[in-house]
């Protein structure tokens, strides 16, 4: 049974955590790799470890967002995976939240996603192939109290995905959404002693991602749940 083959990885909304983890498989199974986020300084590390190229784009703009894929195209490394993990939210008393903060955490977890989404599947249509990988929460599936904003923005991402995967999996397009039940170990978030296993581990994360790009055809999943083993359901 034939494997996909994957060349070129584009990481939206790269940081330290899960996209860090991605960019260090991606690159280690063979891709070159580009990370792309409104602020550029904390990836240089990363860069030199993978071999990534760092662009800055606001994924919430629409005219940046396709400078940056033409931007690859001009290097020759368009996309055949792309994967979305931007995301914004402001916490707060419904009645006490700013609406200019919470249209601009919306226009990042989800608007964002679809000008990357748009842009990676023009690409990737005329091939019939290709993978788009939107990363998700718990909140995109149970909104919680005083988090009215990402409830709003994971909801919207998770329809967007659903929507994706019908128009997009027939012509041979793998399109996934990833809910992460839980947080995400990290330098700032240790797991704590008293509560060993209790935060994702971010490579392993990375590896559940890699698992559904290997994923043959006739077997393809559109949504992926990952939660520590003693996460309550």
């Amino acid at each position: 049974m034939e494997k996909p083959k994957y060349r070129s990885a584009l990481i939206v909304g790269a940081g330290p955590g899960l996209s860090a983890s991605l960019a260090r498989l991606l690159a280690a199974n063979g891709l070159a790799v580009a990370v792309a986020a409104r602020q550029t300084d904390k990836l240089a590390g990363l860069a030199r470890e993978t071999g990534a190229a760092i662009h800055a784009c606001n994924a919430a703009d629409p005219q940046q967002v396709a400078a940056l894929f033409e931007t690859l195209d001009t290097q020759g490394r368009t996309p055949d995976v792309v994967v979305y993990n931007a995301s914004a939210r402001v916490r707060g008393a419904l009645v006490d939240l700013p609406p200019d903060e919470v249209k601009r955490a919306i226009e990042i977890s989800a608007f964002g996603a679809f000008l990357v989404s748009q842009q990676a599947a023009r690409r990737m249509l005329p091939k019939n192939h290709g993978a788009i990988l939107l990363s998700g929460a718990t909140a995109g599936v149970k909104g919680f109290a005083l988090s009215a904003s990402f409830a709003l923005g994971k909801f919207a991402l998770r329809g967007l995905a659903q929507s994706m995967a019908r128009e997009l999996s027939p012509k041979g397009i793998h399109v996934a959404h990833f809910v992460i039940d839980g947080g995400i170990r990290s330098a700032a978030r240790p797991v704590p002693a008293d509560a060993p296993d209790s935060l994702l581990d971010p490579d392993a994360i990375a590896e559940t991602y890699w698992a559904t790009l290997q994923q043959h055809r006739s077997a393809w999943s559109w949504e992926i749940e990952v939660r520590p083993w003693v996460e309550k359901f």
